[in-house]
């Protein structure tokens, strides 16, 4: 790369850290609304995705995994007789009424799994052991919502629709999309909790044998289980994301502010740029009269955009590493994936170079006299 671009660029310091400034706003911007769409979006399904199930069997008709209808578990033993299942198990999840040691009231959300199994159990697992959940009265709750809820440590003792519970554990990271935290316990003692029959479950996960064909078994299921709806697990996780994303106030809201930091974030670098570009008019005014051809400014102005591009992107991400990192200690996640991290990149690149290019008409129709004019 020719030195000129870099001296052109880093003479004014000031000037580039305008520029740069502009850019690492735009990148911080387009990280957070995009990342909190991401992390919105995680965050309904991540029950159904961390599973570990093939497929999904539920009530008829059931938008989104909070609202599965009660159903016959004997169907499980249909289900588990069915050829190219390896694994069945209950499970429900259920919305009901928590109160925490100093009487206050909040909602929940009851994960009642098989503790001796291994589908739907919790994950990221940072106090207590799943095999503790095959105590009578116990369960887990994620530590981002110890305040909420009321407990602080192992042991801690609160309520859920008039049972007793102790704390036997803690998770990281599990967040639910509404306001009512997850609470796991063994599928008996979330059947107390969320009034659901003996004879009940809401789901039954199944994994089905290596080299099964998933859509084959889910059509042999389909046809000896009756009154319920057999889903693959991705299938599932879409359903319920585009419930919450697409069809609820909320999930609009997000998309909207997504979209929005999006736009702002290409004008405020493409505007930064452009001005820069614009305050350099006389130097480049200064190269014509000295001979310079067009294609040698097309390419310092270029060079300038890419060495903008690049310092920006890499301040703008360290910056946006301690939004994402801070978040999680709060109540709404903002991920930032490597394919996200990978495209703003991208972005970036193609911001500035467009806003570059949007200055190279007039630049190169600059009069080198003007040089020479006061």
């Amino acid at each position: 790369m020719p030195p000129l671009a870099r001296r052109n660029l880093f003479h004014d310091r000031i000037r580039l850290a305008v520029t740069l400034t502009g850019i690492v706003f735009a990148i911080v911007l387009i990280v957070v609304q995009l990342g909190l769409f991401i992390g919105f979006s995680s965050t309904t399904s991540n029950l159904i995705d961390n599973s570990d199930a093939d497929l999904w069997i539920g009530s008829h008709k059931v938008p989104y995994i909070e609202q599965g209808a009660p159903f016959s578990e004997r169907k499980l033993y249909t289900v588990l007789a069915t050829p190219g299942v390896a694994q069945a198990e209950k499970f429900i999840a259920r919305f009901a009424p928590w109160q925490s040691p100093d009487g206050r009231r909040e909602g929940s959300l009851i994960v009642g799994f098989n503790p001796y199994g291994t589908l739907g159990r919790p994950w990221n697992i940072v106090e207590g052991r799943v095999e503790d959940l095959q105590s009578a009265d116990t369960v887990f709750v994620d530590e981002l919502y110890r305040k909420k809820l009321g407990v602080w440590r192992v042991g801690d003792i609160a309520e859920i629709n008039g049972y007793r519970l102790r704390v036997a554990g803690f998770t990281r990271g599990i967040r639910s999309f509404t306001t009512s935290p997850y609470i796991f316990a063994s599928f008996k003692n979330a059947q107390n909790y969320a009034n659901i029959a003996v004879d009940q479950t809401t789901y039954i996960l199944v994994r089905a044998v290596p080299g099964t064909d998933l859509e084959e078994l889910r059509r042999r299921l389909s046809e000896r289980v009756a009154d319920v709806d057999v889903y693959t697990t991705a299938e599932f996780s879409r359903k319920t994301r585009f419930y919450w994303m697409f069809t609820t106030g909320a999930g609009i809201a997000v998309l909207l502010a997504a979209m929005l930091g999006l736009v702002v974030g290409v004008v405020v670098v493409t505007q930064t740029i452009y001005a820069t570009t614009m305050d350099h008019l006389r130097e480049f005014g200064t190269l014509k009269a000295m001979g310079a051809s067009n294609r040698y400014i097309y390419r310092i102005i270029i060079q300038q955009a890419l060495i903008s591009a690049v310092l920006g992107y890499a301040l703008g991400m360290v910056v946006s590493l301690f939004v994402v990192r801070a978040s999680r200690e709060g109540g709404a996640a903002i991920l930032l994936p490597a394919s996200l991290a990978a495209g703003l990149f991208a972005l970036t690149v193609a911001m500035c170079i467009g806003a570059a290019m949007v200055s190279i008409n007039k630049v190169t129709r600059i009069d080198p006299a003007m040089v020479f004019k006061g």
